[in-house]
């Protein structure tokens, strides 16, 4: 059996507490033996208190790459995949797919401006987005904010939009990666969410599992991201781009700058509003930079490589595939956004040069303001937010606004502006803004996999 197949494991293989110490005391995990846990889990016949010390084992221990090949590949198996081979142009040729992923920051709305400028070109973008959790903001719940778009599609109307529009964005349908859904749901609630392997295997279950031939990972590097420095971002991206590949998936990434957010707003509607003014050729220079830079490498692997993404903003060509891909999803791309009901100004205390701002605190905020969720079954509000009125590298004058805060209830305002306390430093000496793009790493900078 090669490395990527999986079977159906006998329910009694093997004994879950022998593999728990097994990974616990540093040992690894046989193919064999992963196949049967997954599935065991999957099923119910491993509790979840078992899993979550075997999560625990390997957030302490690790994984080495061909068991976090395996592991993927039998989360993977849990499930049914995707298949976009449908998808012809006028002559009958196979179109090539291309899809983009975050590992989630504050402010990052890049999914919304990408996936039609990328569709623009004739790429078919299949975005299968997730709602937010904490101080990350979730796609679905930004477009949410629009009245009448819906997240839910069935396969036959995913591919039909697929196939007039070019990108969808949509929540992934419940047979998709079943294994990881109810993996990433534990992994919450027991303080594993940290794990480079299983973050790796998360990602790319359900990514393989989607179909795409073409997947650009966006890897966040910073105070506002899951991965804090840029050792383990790299780490993780190599990881997971190793992954992609072994699959025959093409897969690249970017290391990317999150240790202030991107773009001038953190919330649902608000950062709606700035996709918007991206994709009418405006919009803050990172947000810009950072979608641009993506959509290059999604045409890249997709066989567009000549195409020029910025011409694409500035002539109105993405700005009008994003309308048609709200309104088929039942949403209207006119109508005026939610509004809050509540707005409190946070001013600078000196003059001076923005050397930093948090993004962590900025997104702590938003979600103290409404915008996150602490638990999955929460709500959310629409107009909710942080609306920033400078950035790193600009400067300020004492009494300046820094932040506006968003919220339909009140109360929310006093424990937002406690999350801003200490998110931003001035400075009375120039500063210059940092690079936003990082790094890349691609299929040749990974080992390849052993027989």
């Amino acid at each position: 059996m090669s490395p990527t197949e999986t079977s159906s494991p006998a329910p009694d293989a093997f004994d879950v507490v022998e593999l728990i110490r097994a990974k616990r005391d540093g040992g690894r995990l046989e193919s064999a033996q992963i196949d049967w846990i997954i599935d065991a889990y999957t099923s119910g016949r491993v509790a979840d208190e078992q899993m979550s010390a075997m999560a625990m084992a390997i957030l302490l221990r690790g994984m080495e790459r061909d068991e976090i090949a395996r592991w993927t590949q039998a989360m993977i198996a849990s499930g049914e995949r995707m298949d976009f081979s449908s998808l012809t142009t006028a002559d009958g040729a196979r179109r090539r797919t291309a899809d983009k992923h975050s590992t989630g920051g504050v402010g990052d709305k890049i999914t919304l401006p990408l996936a039609p400028l990328v569709a623009s070109f004739g790429v078919p973008v299949p975005q299968l987005s997730g709602r937010g959790l904490g101080h990350t903001g979730g796609t679905l719940d930004k477009l949410e904010a629009i009245p009448g778009w819906r997240a839910a599609l069935s396969t036959e109307e995913m591919l039909a939009q697929l196939d007039d529009v070019g990108a969808v964005i949509c929540a992934a349908g419940a047979g998709l990666a079943p294994a990881d859904k109810k993996l990433y749901a534990l992994r919450d609630v027991t303080g594993t969410v940290e794990a480079m392997p299983l973050i790796a295997s998360s990602i790319m279950s359900k990514k393989i599992a989607e179909g795409t031939d073409a997947l650009v990972l966006d890897v966040k590097v910073g105070a506002g991201a899951f991965m804090k420095t840029r050792a383990d971002a790299e780490e993780l991206a190599r990881t997971m781009v190793a992954l992609g590949t072994d699959a025959g998936v093409a897969t690249t990434a970017l290391l990317t700058d999150m240790s202030a957010p991107l773009g001038l707003t953190a919330g649902n509607g608000v950062e709606v509003e700035e996709s918007a003014e991206v994709l009418a050729g405006g919009g803050p220079d990172d947000v810009v930079e950072l979608t641009v830079a993506l959509a290059r490498e999604m045409l890249a692997a997709a066989g567009r490589p000549d195409a020029d993404p910025a011409e694409a903003l500035r002539d109105g060509r993405a700005m009008d595939t994003w309308r048609r891909m709200i309104a088929a999803q039942g949403g209207d791309p006119d109508a005026p956004l939610p509004q809050a009901r509540h707005e409190h100004t946070v001013a600078a205390a000196e003059s001076g040069t923005v050397a930093s701002m948090d993004a962590m605190g900025v997104g702590l905020a938003a979600w103290r303001l409404g915008a996150g969720r602490a638990r999955k079954e929460d709500p959310v509000q629409a107009a909710a937010g942080v609306r920033m009125h400078a950035k790193p590298g600009d400067a300020v004058t004492a009494g300046q606004p820094l932040f506006t805060l968003l919220t339909d209830e009140e109360p929310r305002l006093e424990r937002a502006e406690e999350a801003l306390a200490d998110a931003v430093e001035i400075s009375s000496q120039e500063v210059s803004r940092g690079d936003l793009v990082l790094g890349r790493i691609s299929a040749e900078d990974v080992d390849p996999a052993s027989d």
